[in-house]
């Protein structure tokens, strides 16, 4: 399912841009992706479009996020320290933390996977039209293995 929201990402500069699910499944087939995992992306994609009107204005700035013990152990320490990194970094407003929260949760398996989670921020960015800054991309993309200190 990931390699078809990638895909998606860096095929389509917005959600709105996509072909309706019948083509774009056409094409994705076309391309090689199991159909499966298609039909997986994307029903986790409406969900995020019905997540994006959710979570508007539900909190504060000064609100305190507190995990349930489902969402830690489904989400895992790495993801939810990612979260809060993003979040404390400024980049990641408290609707569209729910929004990756949201996602997250609706993956299959525990703990999630830390790269998983950076491609659901991702998706919450393109969702909502926006681009995450370069800093912001540097950290979604890059490995910490890769990096080079100067």
């Amino acid at each position: 399912m990931f390699d078809v929201l990638v895909y998606l990402y860096e095929t389509y500069w917005r959600p709105d841009a996509c072909p309706d699910h019948a083509q774009l499944t056409r094409k994705l087939s076309a391309l090689g992706f199991e159909r499966d995992e298609i039909q997986e992306a994307l029903t986790w994609l409406d969900g995020l479009a019905v997540a994006a009107t959710s979570y508007k204005g539900v909190q504060g700035p000064l609100s305190l996020r507190v995990y349930s013990n489902n969402e830690l152990d489904h989400l895992g320490e790495a993801s939810v320290g990612f979260i809060s990194f993003l979040e404390s970094a400024g980049v990641l407003p408290p609707p569209m933390r729910e929004m990756v929260i949201d996602r997250g949760m609706a993956i299959a398996g525990a703990p999630m996977d830390l790269d998983d989670l950076k491609i659901i921020v991702l998706m919450v960015f393109w969702s909502l039209g926006e681009e995450p800054d370069a800093l912001i991309l540097d950290e979604l993309f890059v490995d910490a293995e890769d990096r080079l200190i100067h």
